[in-house]
């Protein structure tokens, strides 16, 4: 019942994921990401408390595809989980349980790693990766959404999806986008979209107010000066 992309931008340094369900904040406790130590996912009959886990081993030094064989050699349940990682280098990784939901698989490009169950089909997952490598040049948002949409075209979930997230970190301690949908009856990658399409422009002024506010932009909202 969830889909998502786990990935780097080689040309900046950006790492980020998306998601989307057809259950309600999906994003809250699925998706994880760090400035320094990389992005990953949590996903099917989700454990929440793994995604930090990854991140704390990523942010040692271990390589994603290490972190993943880590956790998944001693987590219990972990027949159940379904988990990815991208480290700021490296081969990005996923571990798949036997126990995931219906039809369920990755597929691992170069700079991201797709995963998901209770899907349409397997073509879900290629449609993700193909979209995501299409153009190297947009934002790292930008490009998780289009393969986001990508796999909705493809016929993503086997029922509607209700809520979906996105997380960017990059040039700041915090995520520079952490934009979310988290409970809909329309189309939430769209309604993603959207917020992405106000959010972007203002990003790199909201990063210079937390780090550098007396030279940051004003917010242009009566009384300020």
């Amino acid at each position: 019942m969830t889909f998502s992309i786990t990935a780097r931008c080689a040309r900046t340094g950006a790492l980020g994921a998306a998601i989307s369900s057809s259950s309600p904040a999906v994003a809250s406790r699925c998706a994880f990401v760090s400035p320094t130590a990389g992005a990953v996912c949590s996903q099917n009959v989700t454990d929440p408390r793994l995604g930090p886990r990854l991140l704390g081993l990523l942010e040692l030094g271990t390589s994603a595809v290490e972190a993943i064989e880590q956790v998944a050699s001693t987590e219990p349940n972990i027949e159940y989980r379904q988990l990815t990682a991208v480290a700021p280098d490296g081969e990005p990784a996923v571990h798949s349980g036997r126990n995931a939901l219906g039809t369920y698989g990755a597929v691992v490009g170069e700079h991201c790693v797709a995963a998901g169950n209770l899907l349409a089909s397997e073509g879900v997952l290629d449609a993700m990766v193909e979209a995501f490598d299409a153009d190297d040049s947009a934002p790292l948002a930008r490009r998780l959404l289009t393969a986001m949409t990508a796999a909705l075209a493809a016929g993503g979930e086997e029922g509607p999806v209700h809520s979906a997230g996105v997380l960017v970190a990059h040039d700041a301690p915090w995520p520079v986008v952490d934009l979310r949908v988290d409970w809909t009856e329309g189309d939430p990658i769209a309604e993603l979209v959207s917020l992405l399409d106000i959010w972007e422009p203002q990003q790199h002024d909201y990063v210079q107010r937390g780090l550098n506010p007396a030279a940051a932009p004003s917010f242009g909202v009566p009384g300020d000066q």
